[in-house]
């Protein structure tokens, strides 16, 4: 008789200690999944980014080649690849896509480990690589050149977003054309 109740003892003891683990995994689980992770600078920069996915239309600034201001622009902005990138897609407003044609940059933003990058894939041929961060604002996010693939006498070589309100915002844009910046204000609004 001594016996059974010590096998019974053990036994209860045993399923006591394995309901309380179920209970406190369930606990810990439900704990961890209410905290939102906490995001790098990189990763808070980027999702200010993402923001701007849309179709976007807007006029050209450009005071330092004066017959270059006043073009009309259309950018597209979307989010891919799971939203681990945005395409940032410009040309002259109006002007159907034309694959036959090289009519218009393409830019990739995306988090490399701790940094926000820009690949600007430019009509120069170049590829300039820049890295960018967000103003203490959270309004303005500012890249600067990192390295570039392809030559190097004329690249895009600096750029800054700036996200006036959610239907409003501003992109500045730095090339150089052999040692002479020629800067670029785009001031876009959503059209969708």
């Amino acid at each position: 008789m001594k016996s059974v109740r010590c096998v019974l003892f053990i036994v209860l003891l045993s399923l006591s200690t394995v309901v309380f683990a179920q209970t406190d995994a369930q606990t810990s689980g439900a704990h961890k999944s209410s905290v939102a992770p906490v995001l790098s600078e990189a990763q808070k920069s980027f999702a200010t980014m993402k923001t701007l996915a849309g179709e976007w239309e807007g006029v050209t600034d450009v005071p330092d080649v004066p017959q270059w201001s006043g073009s009309k622009l259309h950018v597209s902005m979307r989010v891919t690849s799971r939203g681990n990138a945005l395409v940032h897609e410009l040309q002259e407003a109006g002007t159907p896509l034309d694959a036959t044609k090289y009519d218009h940059p393409v830019t990739m933003l995306y988090v490399d480990g701790d940094q926000l990058t820009l690949v600007h894939y430019c009509d120069a041929g170049n590829r300039p690589r820049m890295t960018g961060k967000m103003s203490p604002d959270g309004k303005t996010v500012e890249f600067e050149l990192k390295d570039i693939s392809g030559s190097t006498e004329e690249h895009m070589h600096h750029s800054v977003f700036t996200i006036i309100d959610a239907n409003h915002h501003t992109e500045d844009w730095t090339f150089m054309m052999k040692d002479k910046p020629i800067h670029a204000h785009f001031d876009l609004h959503r059209m969708n």
